[in-house]
C-alpha cells in the first residue's frame, strides 16, 4: 500500500458558488503545485466539468476522479464518486431530469460555465444546479450502484447541508463506508455521539469554492496505486 494525498471535494466555476477563477486549468495547476497526487471534481448537481479536468491530470501527473456533490431532496450534500467519465456522465444525465427547474439567474447565483481543457467557456448550464433534486438521502447508495459510485456524505460536521443537520442522525440501515469531516478535530465527538460512524471511513477535504483554498499536501489516503479504481476501493 502506498499514501496519496488528496483533496476529493473541488468545486469549478460550474457551481454557481464557485469562483470565476476555478476553472479547469487553475484547479489542475494548482494542485500540482501545492503537492496534491489526487483530487476530485465535485460540482453541484453536475459532472460537466470533469472531462477537461482530467485531460488535464494526465499532462500534469494528478490522478483527477469524476464526481458530483449530490443534494438530496432534504438538501443533504453527499459526495459522489466514479471510477470512470462515462460512468460520470451517465449519472449526469440521470440526475439532470431530478433537478427543481429553477433558471439560474447568474447576476444573483454567480455563473455556471462549462469548459474544455483550454480554460475555454462551452457552454453554461441553464438550471440552477444550487437546488435540491428530487432524490431522496436513502435511495442514494443504491442509485449509485449501477454506475460504480461510491457514496461520501459531505461535512458531516457542518450545521447545514449535512447529513447530521439536516436529518439529525444516521439512518442505521444506511450502506455508504465513507464520510467527509470538514475538521478532524471533530470526529471523536461525532463518532461517540453516532456510533454508527465508528466503522467507517473517514476523510477530508476542502470543499473548495476558491483556489487558494484547495487542501495543502495534509491528507493521505492509503491505496495499491492512484488509479481512480485503486482510491475508489480504498474508501470502501
Amino acid at each position: 500500500m502506498r499514501s496519496f494525498y488528496y483533496d476529493l471535494h473541488i468545486h469549478t466555476c460550474l457551481s454557481p458558488c464557485g469562483d470565476d477563477d476555478m476553472t479547469p486549468a487553475n484547479i489542475v495547476g494548482m494542485s500540482a503545485l501545492k503537492g496534491l497526487d489526487i483530487i476530485a471534481i465535485t460540482d453541484h448537481n453536475t459532472c460537466k466539468n470533469c472531462a477537461a479536468a482530467m485531460k488535464l491530470g494526465k499532462e500534469y501527473g494528478i490522478t483527477v476522479i469524476p464526481g458530483m456533490e449530490l443534494t438530496t431532496q432534504e438538501e443533504v450534500h453527499v459526495v459522489c464518486l466514479f471510477p470512470s467519465l462515462e460512468q460520470a456522465m451517465a449519472f449526469d444525465n440521470y440526475v439532470e431530469k431530478h433537478i427543481l427547474p429553477i433558471p439560474n439567474r447568474p447576476e444573483t447565483f454567480g455563473k455556471q460555465q462549462i469548459m474544455n481543457e483550454n480554460d475555454e467557456v462551452i457552454g453554461e448550464y441553464p438550471t440552477l444546479l444550487i437546488s435540491a433534486t428530487d432524490i431522496s438521502f436513502d435511495d442514494v447508495f443504491a442509485l449509485l450502484q449501477p454506475y460504480q459510485g461510491v457514496m461520501i456524505p459531505a461535512h458531516i460536521d457542518k450545521n447545514s447541508f449535512s447529513l447530521l443537520a439536516n436529518l439529525g442522525f444516521v439512518p442505521p440501515d444506511s450502506l455508504f463506508t465513507a464520510f467527509e469531516i470538514k475538521d478532524f478535530k471533530n470526529l471523536h465527538r461525532i463518532t461517540n455521539e453516532n456510533p454508527v460512524l465508528s466503522d467507517r471511513k473517514a476523510i477530508s477535504n476542502s470543499d473548495a469554492h476558491y483556489l487558494e483554498f484547495i487542501s495543502e499536501p495534509v491528507h493521505t489516503i492509503y491505496a495499491l496505486s492512484a488509479n481512480i479504481r485503486d482510491i475508489l476501493n480504498a474508501l470502501k
